[in-house]
């Protein structure tokens, strides 16, 4: 048994819709995230497992869980990419769902999970591909104002781990999202209309509508990148303090990280850190082994509205 960690940010506009004027920037990102992805290729995962953030894609108001395990999956057709089918080990992930039931916590389960690009940029950047590798997804909620809370994302992960170091295969944890960025995500109003149909309604968007969702996007970085709001440009202090701790082994510092904080210091979006904790928490919790980490890349993207880093770990 082997276990791996990549954790890397996903900027959707990193898909070609907005590209950074500093095309050093680019570059050099995409770059190091295919060095990670030759890395985690040379690891020969038998199993790579998802942390990855919903953005109202695939889970709404409608029924709304903190944590979904992915039996069956399959991406979305959102920001130009191909959807498509994930290649998930049913009887892995129910055997996730049954440790971790049997440890306290109640996931959600899904035998028809859509994930959007929080789960498939890593994907297609990392292995080429939605069904490279069997892969195990773990959805967390981090963009409904009723997300699990940073410790209980923690310990879930840490059960994960558990769950893994017994699977005696080689597996590659993918933590996706972050790091400080504050995308337009709609705030629930239930007396909205157009909210309503956006978060609450199961609706998937047709093609037209995506593009309408993402030029909306694209207009807004425009602006942040010209000193317009209303969306917070990222930070580089709320970045680096989070991955001190995070490759200190200090997790348990973000239990007492808040909603309203991270609103405040690392934006709406920054809330997606919850999945490099439950990465970074399954890798320490598999081995005896004091994980070690290395940061591949940070920076700040301005047209990608995202503190952009790269990390990998191994224990």
């Amino acid at each position: 048994m082997s276990l791996s960690l990549v954790c890397m940010s996903h900027s959707p506009l990193m898909m070609g819709a907005l590209s950074p004027s500093d095309k050093s920037q680019e570059e050099a990102f995409f770059n190091i995230v295919a060095e990670a992805g030759k890395w985690l290729e040379d690891q020969e995962p038998e199993l790579i497992v998802v942390f990855g953030p919903d953005h109202f894609g695939g889970l709404f108001y409608d029924l709304m869980p903190g944590f979904v395990i992915a039996a069956a999956a399959h991406g979305s057709h959102d920001w130009g990419i191909e959807p498509g089918p994930l290649d998930v080990p049913q009887d892995i992930a129910m055997a996730c769902f049954r440790h971790l039931t049997d440890e306290g916590f109640d996931p959600a389960f899904s035998y028809d999970m859509r994930v959007d690009h929080g789960t498939t940029i890593p994907l297609l950047k990392l292995v080429g591909g939605l069904a490279t590798y069997p892969v195990l997804p773990i959805v967390v909620n981090c963009a409904a104002i009723t997300r699990p809370s940073f410790r209980r994302v923690r310990e879930l992960g840490a059960v994960v781990g558990h769950f893994l170091a017994g699977l005696d295969k080689r597996v590659v944890v993918v933590g996706s999202g972050g790091l400080s960025h504050d995308p337009p995500t709609p705030v629930i109003d239930l007396n909205d209309e157009k909210i309503v149909n956006r978060v609450v309604k199961r609706n998937v968007a047709t093609p037209e509508e995506f593009s309408r969702r993402e030029a909306r996007v694209v207009e807004m970085a425009k602006g942040m990148c010209q000193g317009e709001g209303p969306i917070l440009p990222p930070s580089e202090e709320f970045d680096r303090r989070f991955l001190k701790h995070l490759m200190a082994g200090e997790l348990e510092i973000f239990d007492g990280w808040t909603d309203e904080m991270m609103d405040e210091q690392a934006g709406f979006g920054g809330h997606e850190v919850r999945c490099w904790v439950a990465a970074a928490a399954a890798l320490a919790a598999a081995s005896a082994e004091t994980p070690e980490y290395t940061l591949d890349y940070y920076d700040i993207i301005p047209e990608w509205i995202t503190g952009m880093g790269v990390l990998r770990g191994t224990a």
